[in-house]
């Protein structure tokens, strides 16, 4: 308890081990849930009257009930943009999180995608759609840049991959509430209502509020302690990660000589550890950091051009072209997630 900074109460003073891992992960849980029911979101957003209406790209068949696309340029561009956003939240996170911090980043990137919800529930035409879109893409891609690492690198080598498949599980539920939310409200005044869209899209403050109340007290990652020189603070935390019993110590030992000589290998070459850099591995030698980066930029493209995206996102709109009505291809879309 000496260790952390501040006199701040922190769980990592009265958890251990897996607890501890536990309530970490239940925090990052949070964010990997709000990037899931974000991406579902707009496949029943897309089909609300009042929403397509207000944004002018197509307009609801009186006899069908259908919505008919008009402009399906500006219907994909608000859409895509914010995935825009996350790009350069993505770069934006990696940069600000080893320089204020691993913490203060999530909190950082909690802020930004609360203003971007605020904006978008609060949208009155399309160009205000697409700043706002393009704002919570930002707070997203910083958020996915630092919250699945952090969960993952306080977890010991031997359950990383367990943990991994947890987040990705909660992803795919985030998908699931939000088409399933979604089919529910389109029975509120026949669909027509402005709340069968703003609601739902409102409903991502709820854990993005929770998750910024609740981060500043839970502990720093050691890797970025021991990167700026706060190395007893760092062995604290591996401590109360791994254990207090003498085998776990002699490991959380020999991780925090491994992390002090990782973050040493860095500082002797951070003039090659920008993202040009890291991208073409300028530099890099036999750590071949290059091919590594490609390799990991590569296998995430073609995982997209698979078409999952735009089976999350369209999923009641192909279903519709493949002539189903408009409610049923709602709920089909939303037992297509949950299978």
């Amino acid at each position: 308890m000496a260790y952390l900074p501040d006199g701040r109460w922190n769980v990592a003073q009265v958890l251990e081990k897996r607890k501890l891992l536990i309530a970490i992960n239940c925090i990052a849980a949070l964010s990997i849930f709000f990037f899931g029911y974000d991406q579902g979101m707009m496949g029943g957003v897309n089909n609300a009257k009042n929403y397509i209406d207000l944004m002018g790209f197509s307009y609801v068949d009186e006899a069908t009930g259908d919505p008919i696309v008009t402009d399906s340029l500006l219907q994909g561009g608000i859409v895509s943009v914010y995935y825009l956003g996350t790009l350069f939240g993505c770069l934006l996170g990696g940069w600000v999180g080893d320089k204020i911090g691993r913490i203060k980043s999530i909190a950082f990137g909690s802020v930004w995608a609360i203003l971007g919800v605020c904006l978008q529930c609060s949208a009155q035409n399309a160009n205000w759609m697409i700043c706002a879109r393009a704002v919570n893409g930002i707070g997203t891609g910083t958020l996915n840049a630092i919250v699945p690492v952090w969960a993952t690198e306080t977890a010991e080598h031997t359950s990383r991959g367990q943990f991994i498949a947890i987040e990705f599980t909660l992803n795919i539920f985030g998908v699931v509430v939000a088409y399933w939310l979604e089919f529910g409200l389109s029975y509120i005044d026949g669909g027509a209502s402005a709340i069968r869209w703003r609601f739902p899209i409102a409903f991502q403050i709820i854990p993005l509020l929770v998750l910024l109340a609740a981060v500043w007290f839970f502990p720093e990652f050691p890797r970025w302690l021991a990167k700026v020189g706060r190395d007893e603070e760092a062995r604290y935390i591996l401590g109360r990660l791994r254990g207090s019993d003498a085998e776990d110590k002699s490991k959380a030992d020999e991780e925090s000589q491994d992390i002090k000589n990782i973050v040493e290998l860095e500082h002797n070459t951070s003039k090659r550890n920008s993202y040009y850099h890291m991208l073409f591995g300028i530099g890099s030698g036999k750590l071949h950091t290059g091919r590594r980066v490609q390799l990991v930029v590569w296998l995430q493209i073609m995982q997209e051009w698979v078409g999952i995206a735009g089976v999350t996102i369209y999923a009641p709109t192909i279903f519709r072209i493949a002539g189903f009505d408009s409610n049923k291809s709602q709920w089909i879309s939303g037992l297509n997630n949950i299978f």
